[in-house]
């Protein structure tokens, strides 16, 4: 091969906060753009405006393109500034790609609620999802997803070519309080995720005013955009439970402050009913912070025995959790101490790597 490989990528989710997809794409594409042999490839990054991070000097061109960032902007700006350039392969890395064309294609679809639950989702949304998913599934030469979970729900509801899916777990960041310091821990419950109505964050908060009448100042946080549908009232929740002064809703957090976050928290709930991996709840535990799970097959391949499991809607063994977690420390120890042979599972050099690995399997030669 005597040309650098010229590899686009949908670079939307770097826009903005950049969370779940954002986050998955930066720490690929700093990997990437950082490998001894980089000179062998340029990743040409597609967006609506300029993305506020920059990678490896010499390994990416941007491409400014179109304005808007929804559907439209993919099936037509994208589309067209794809057939303008000269590619030899695209990266999707947020479900969907643009249809029309015949550069080979990786996508990787992080989940499939869309398709289990489509009552979690607004019509019109829901279609567009549904739709537009299977058709990148079915032009993908290669489809990445984080779990065998995730893999069998690719298999079984989308009819996915098991032979064309890949299992690419995400790493985990571990996240350092910028004192680089122990922090005392404080009687701190949190949340860190978009709020979506199979995150359960009622039964969180009902399972906390459940544990803490008698702790006055323990705390709830949560961190997330809210997108809710059908929409939630959750500062109403926390109201009705008597416990909106000690409850505290946080749209976004800078990384610094996540890390804090994470520094000080006894606790960490993340009541899922559905996800096709659930990163946070390790990141908890690489800080030292002890998750709350619901007890679903995702959930227990990802944290295996190192996370405490609660049924779907059991507010009382939620809030019995919650408050061991916050009175008796100690008996987290446990679970803390799996962490490190857990995370060890969830590399993003790893994770980058394969990811490469199979992108360039599929260049057209």
């Amino acid at each position: 091969m005597t040309h650098a490989l010229r590899i686009g990528v949908d670079a939307r989710e770097l826009l903005g906060a950049t969370t779940g997809v954002g986050r998955y794409l930066a720490e690929l594409l700093v990997r990437w753009t950082a490998r001894p042999d980089r000179e062998r490839r340029r990743f040409l990054l597609y967006a609506p405006e300029a993305p506020p991070v920059r990678f490896g000097s010499g390994t990416t061109e941007l491409r400014v393109v179109g304005s808007g960032r929804g559907t439209w902007w993919e099936q037509t700006y994208l589309r067209r500034a794809m057939a303008r350039d000269v590619l030899d392969a695209f990266f999707a890395p947020a479900y969907t790609a643009p249809l029309g064309t015949d550069i080979p294609l990786a996508v990787t679809i992080h989940d499939i609620s869309f398709v289990a639950h489509p009552e979690w989702f607004r019509m019109r949304e829901g279609f567009r999802r549904r739709w537009l998913t299977r058709r990148a599934a079915e032009r993908a030469q290669v489809i990445f997803t984080d779990s065998q979970f995730s893999r069998t729900e690719l298999e079984t509801r989308l009819h996915a070519d098991p032979g064309r899916i890949r299992v690419v777990p995400p790493g985990v960041t571990l996240r350092v309080a910028a004192s680089g310091r122990a922090v005392l821990r404080e009687p701190l419950v949190l949340f860190v995720g978009s709020l979506f109505n199979r995150r359960r964050l009622p039964d969180l908060i009902e399972a906390f005013a459940q544990a803490t009448p008698d702790l006055p100042a323990s705390r709830l946080v949560i961190v997330g955009d809210d997108r809710t549908w059908p929409r939630q009232d959750l500062q109403e929740v926390a109201r009705g439970h008597g416990v909106a002064a000690r409850t505290q809703f946080l749209r976004y957090v800078a990384d610094s402050d996540l890390a804090d976050l994470y520094a000080r928290a006894a606790a960490f709930v993340f009541l899922s009913e559905y996800e096709g991996f659930g990163l946070t709840p390790l990141e908890a535990l690489g800080a030292g912070v002890p998750p709350v799970v619901l007890d679903t097959p995702v959930a227990r391949e990802v944290y295996r025995d190192a996370a405490v499991y609660v049924a779907a809607g059991d507010i009382r063994a939620t809030a019995d959790a919650i408050r061991t977690l916050l009175c008796e420390p100690d008996r987290a120890a446990p679970l803390i101490a799996r962490a490190p042979e857990l995370l060890r599972l969830y590399s993003w050099d790893a994770a980058a790597d394969r990811t490469l690995a199979e992108i360039e399997g599929i260049v057209r030669r």
